[in-house]
């Protein structure tokens, strides 16, 4: 008998997955669960009427109106813009239509962030394969799951047959030792990640994060990380489960048995890489001397210690990066050799799926309380959940927020890509917790720098990019 070939945990879930190999590059995948927003699903769900077709599994699909949703304080939560509108009522109908029950509209209590939501519903679980048509369901990862985005055509294929043609991927292993100095967050660990792989140094891989300082992590704060690694053209990021894991599942899964509970953590002691298991790249970050960080470019690996001179084009070897780094630098308005310490800011956004959670939230009101918005900065804070919203009111956050001088929000995706309203103008510098800072990623001509939640409750209060650590908490 020969020896079994040693597996990378994703290959285990890939491999448990597999209904048929088509070829050496590609299989059938079952995929235990896909929702849908109203954003990207309207075409997959017409295709389907069209060849008169009804979703295969019913209930394992969760739809959710949160890309189009205005995240004003008010209610009933209306939807004035007529094109949304018929966005969120298309979705509602396709759910009618194919006999899917979890859907979750403007005025729903339970209405969230896509990534948000499927996680505290207790959806996602150790092993399973998670899928979305948004590029940010890397996210469930964290939970031990393989999660990773599709387009159009494949959500039509899933809705049909709860199958997806995949391509194989390549393997890569983070490992992150030490653990994390006080005042430096998961998001801070993140961009550290981003900067030292670069935007295209996981290229078609699915990233494995392991080590001490990954163990250390709260599961929210494995979420920020593994939520962010698609930026580094990663094709998913999973983190072995462990007992943080399974406590965190079984807290936010509503109804699961004893019985359930068990066979989750019987089945989650399978998932690890095998000793010997092959992975394309490795990479080895020291999280001792990770710090606050923020992004200086147009770019998430552009990246830098706040009290860290911002890098000069000529220090980028490779072309493609020189010549981001030149255009980053023109669109952000930025001078090479300075910090990003003391640049001002107009605009603070606390939300996103990166960085929206109940911790996330915490973690800013820390450093807001008994202080107030900088003259001249508008400062918005948008819950990733209702059911966080109605968390952080509980433990009085909100007030915290509000005296502040904070708007405080309803969740949706709102400004993290500029939509129903939420949108900078030209030139509007803004310290963001969300995950891109493309150009015109926020609005036309706007400038974003992507930060953690401490630092830029420490911007809003200063009214220029600082180091939160220079912050005394109240």
């Amino acid at each position: 008998m020969t020896e079994a070939t040693p597996r990378t945990l994703a290959q285990k879930i890939i491999d448990t997955h597999t209904v048929k190999r088509i070829d050496a590059e590609t299989v059938l995948l079952y995929c235990d669960t896909h929702f849908a927003n109203e954003y990207t699903s309207p075409q997959a769900f017409a295709g389907m009427k069209a060849r008169g077709v009804r979703a295969a599994v019913p209930d394992a699909h969760l739809c959710v109106v949160d890309h189009i949703i205005p995240s004003i304080d008010e209610s009933p939560r209306l939807i004035r813009d007529a094109a949304s509108l018929r966005q969120a009522e298309t979705l509602k109908a396709n759910c009618l239509e194919n006999g899917i029950d979890a859907f979750y509209g403007p005025d729903d209590p339970d209405q969230g962030v896509e990534h948000v939501l499927m996680d505290e519903q207790g959806l996602v679980r150790p092993g399973m394969v998670v899928i979305c048509g948004d590029s940010h369901t890397t996210t469930h990862g964290a939970l031990g799951a393989l999660g990773f985005g599709i387009g159009t055509s494949e959500i039509e294929h899933i809705l049909a047959t709860q199958t997806l043609v995949y391509r194989l991927p390549g393997f890569m292993r983070i490992e992150i030792t030490g653990e994390l100095p006080p005042g430096s967050t998961p998001k801070d660990l993140a961009l550290t990640v981003l900067r030292t792989v670069s935007a295209r140094g996981a290229l078609g891989r699915v990233v494995e994060y392991c080590g001490s300082a990954v163990s250390a992590l709260p599961v929210e704060g494995r979420m920020t990380l593994c939520n962010l690694t698609v930026e580094a053209g990663a094709r998913g990021a999973v983190i072995a489960p462990d007992e943080k894991t399974l406590a965190w599942v079984k807290a936010h899964a509503e109804g699961m048995t004893e019985a359930e509970y068990e066979a989750m953590a019987e089945h989650s002691k399978t998932l690890f890489s095998d000793p010997g298991a092959k992975f394309e790249r490795e990479v080895v970050i020291d999280a001792s001397a990770v710090a606050p960080m923020t992004t200086w470019g147009t770019s998430p690996d552009q990246a830098t210690r706040i009290d860290e001179p911002i890098p000069e084009p000529g220090s980028f070897t490779d072309p493609i990066a020189h010549a981001a780094a030149v255009r980053g630098l023109a669109y952000q308005g930025l001078e090479p050799g300075r910090t990003m310490a003391g640049v001002k800011i107009d605009h603070v956004f606390i939300g996103s799926c990166t960085n929206a959670r109940l911790p996330d939230l915490i973690a800013a009101a820390e450093i807001l309380k008994g202080r107030h918005v900088a003259p001249g900065v508008r400062a918005q804070v948008m819950p990733g959940s209702m059911r966080v919203r109605r968390e952080a009111e509980a433990m009085g956050l909100d007030r915290i927020f509000k005296d502040a001088g904070f708007e405080w929000r309803k969740s949706g995706c709102t400004l993290c890509l500029a939509m129903n309203g939420d949108i900078l103008g030209e030139g509007v510098r803004c310290a963001s917790t969300t995950n891109r800072n493309f150009e015109g990623r926020q609005g036309r001509g706007a400038r974003t720098h992507l930060m953690s939640p401490e630092s830029a409750a420490a911007a809003a209060v200063t009214g220029f990019i600082t180091d939160p650590r220079t912050i005394e908490r109240l």
